[in-house]
């Protein structure tokens, strides 16, 4: 084989070798990547549970509090209108 082709397949196959180890780093962080954002989604669907599971007695409460104010108002127009 001539020195020159030599040289040029050479350098072509450390190019390659090269090039196939960033793809695979690439492909690394991409895989974590992934994973964190899934972490993250998981995270914040969590809180939005829990804090609607935490604040639901205080929910119940105002709900039952405009129901009972509601009924009194209706309640004070009627008398007053009959």
């Amino acid at each position: 084989m001539e020195p020159e082709v030599k040289k040029l397949l050479e350098d072509t196959h450390n190019l390659a070798e090269e090039n196939n180890k960033m793809l695979h780093k690439i492909r690394h962080n991409q895989k974590i990547g992934s994973f964190v954002t899934g972490v993250y989604w998981v995270i914040v669907i969590s809180l939005g549970v829990g804090a609607f599971y935490f604040l639901q007695p205080y929910v119940d409460k105002m709900q039952h509090f405009f129901q009972t104010t509601s009924d009194t108002v209706s309640g004070f127009k009627n008398s007053f209108t009959k």
